[in-house]
């Protein structure tokens, strides 16, 4: 049976609403094109690899647990998250306490000899891989590729006779120089460097800051890919050569030149079945964080082209909107998930805590539909939440949107010291939360501007509360990241509380949004907060 373009829309539309898909950005049109960004949320870094009719990324993640998230896909613009390759950062002990910007940068994700793998480089340990045959499932502990500091963005190559090699550059604040990228060889699973590697470009001259390379082969060439230029400014490197060491040649291909996208670089070329080859890299948006763009790529003369030459100078330039991959079906529209409404046994893969988490953080049972979050003491006292670990937080998800949720505090025994809220977190961060003392319940809308150097939170306003039970609202409004919190005692009228926000980025990363419930040093231990759902809406 046929159905017409009509029907299949609808019902397109129908499946996307079932599916729980974004209210607040979708980039298929649902009309055979997409729109730039494929995601408008912070998957810094992007790396994606092609498993028959399947696509998977991952991307760095930093401080935040669990980290390398797994997306899916079966067309290259419907994405949703089905995973994280890593539970826990190691060494765990050091990551058990927040250390922003530090942790898990740049990977990359391959596939060889039926196995899923992913490198990482962390400045100041070196480099890791974790692999799986199914990245839906469990994946292996980490394995130290390469002991150092400073090496960062690494990316394997396993030649036509099985030899496996290993990119990487190097971070300037660890080892003292950058814009350089090196060569080294591994045993053959991939587990272990086994020389001291060869520089094979030094980008001084002509290309600032080079790191972020991608290792291919094609047509007996050796290719890497390497963003250079810095990340809110930079272009996309691409270097060539018939030796894996070297001499390589060098050609930029793709620019933001007239266009409105700043810094198109890194990340990933992917082909599909039939042939066609697409390229993936993001934009840095500033509190938006880095958004994963998608473009069309061929080739020419055995050099890549990406985008479209607008201003024919010979270098591609970013496009907004194009038809999306020919894969010969359609698929359902799907988005990564946002809004959590707290059922079943566990919270929705769209979460990541500040570090390592405790498992007594928070409960979450099949029989109640709503998130408990225990009244967690920091591990001493401090100004504000910036060094708090279990700060439960989501990326933004959109230019606009807005955030709900249903807060009850429960302090137990203590007379006062227990507080809960929503939070939208960065360098400066702002919360409305729930407190108490021996009068009642009040609600606090606070800032702490600069709190990556340690400056005190303070309160903008306070409201008397009739019961310890309150929703929370904050509006997020483009182009400034601007945030306006609201609060109703009976979740229909809503009144705005405190001063607008600007929201700001964190260490390498883009602003969040999400969850806390402490206690301060002095309170009776005890106490927990039930949060009944956390929507994102227009």
């Amino acid at each position: 049976m046929k159905f017409s373009p009509l029907v299949l829309l609808i019902f397109s539309i129908q499946l996307s609403i079932s599916q729980n898909n974004s209210e607040v950005w979708i980039s298929d049109n649902g009309d055979g094109t997409y729109t730039n960004p494929i995601i408008y949320a912070d998957y810094s870094d992007p790396d994606v690899v092609r498993v028959g009719d399947d696509y998977y990324m991952t991307a760095s993640s930093f401080n935040a647990v669990p980290g390398l998230p797994i997306l899916h896909s079966k067309d290259m613009v419907n994405w949703k998250i089905i995973n994280h390759a890593l539970q826990e950062i190691v060494p765990v002990d050091v990551f058990n306490v927040p250390q922003h910007g530090n942790g898990v940068w740049a990977p990359s994700i391959r596939y060889h000899n039926n196995e899923f793998y992913i490198y990482w480089g962390d400045p100041d340990f070196g480099i890791y891989m974790v692999k799986t045959k199914d990245p839906s499932k469990a994946w292996d502990k980490p394995i130290l590729v390469m002991e150092g500091k400073g090496l960062i963005d690494p990316c394997p190559l396993w030649d036509d006779n099985g030899d496996a090699y290993l990119v990487h550059a190097y971070a300037g604040s660890r080892a003292g120089v950058k814009s350089l990228l090196s060569v080294n060889k591994m045993n053959r699973e991939g587990t272990q460097v086994i020389d001291k590697g060869v520089h094979v470009f030094d980008g001084h001259e002509n290309h600032d800051t080079v790191e972020g390379p991608k290792f291919y082969k094609r047509n007996g060439y050796y290719y890497i890919f390497a963003p250079a230029g810095g990340v809110a400014t930079g272009w996309q490197l691409i270097l060539r050569s018939k030796s894996i060491y070297g001499p390589y040649e060098e050609k930029v291909v793709l620019e933001q030149g007239s266009t409105i996208i700043n810094g198109p670089h890194q990340g990933a070329w992917v082909d599909t079945p039939n042939g066609e080859s697409w390229f993936y890299h993001f934009q840095d948006v500033e509190a938006y964080g880095r958004i994963v763009h998608l473009q069309p790529m061929s080739w020419k003369d055995n050099w890549p082209i990406m985008g479209k030459d607008i201003d024919g100078n010979g270098i591609g330039e970013p496009i907004t909107k194009n038809k999306k991959p020919n894969i010969e079906q359609s698929y359902p529209i799907v988005t990564p998930q946002e809004t959590d409404n707290f059922e079943g046994d566990k919270i929705g893969l769209q979460w990541q805590w500040n570090a390592n988490p405790n498992v007594l953080w928070h409960a979450k049972l099949r029989s109640k539909n709503h998130l408990r979050l225990f009244s967690i003491k920091p591990p001493e006292n401090l100004p504000n939440l910036w060094l708090v670990p279990n700060l439960l937080l989501q990326k933004f998800p959109a230019p606009s949107f807005s955030v709900s949720t249903k807060i009850s505090l429960f302090p137990e025994e203590a007379k006062k010291g227990k507080i809960a809220g929503l939070i939208v977190m960065g360098t400066d961060y702002a919360t409305l939360s729930i407190s108490h003392d021996e009068n009642g319940f009040y609600l606090n809308q606070t800032e702490a501007l600069k709190a990556i150097d340690g400056s005190p939170e303070v309160v903008n306003e306070s409201v008397k509360l009739k019961s310890n039970s309150a929703y929370f609202k904050v509006e997020v409004s483009s182009p400034n990241a601007m945030c306006q919190f609201l609060y109703s005692e009976n979740g229909k009228k809503f009144k705005k509380i405190g001063n607008p926000f600007k929201a700001k980025e964190g260490k390498w990363i883009g602003a969040k949004v999400g969850l806390f419930s402490i206690s301060t040093q002095e309170a009776k231990r005890g106490g927990y907060a039930d949060v009944e759902f956390f929507r994102i809406t227009k």
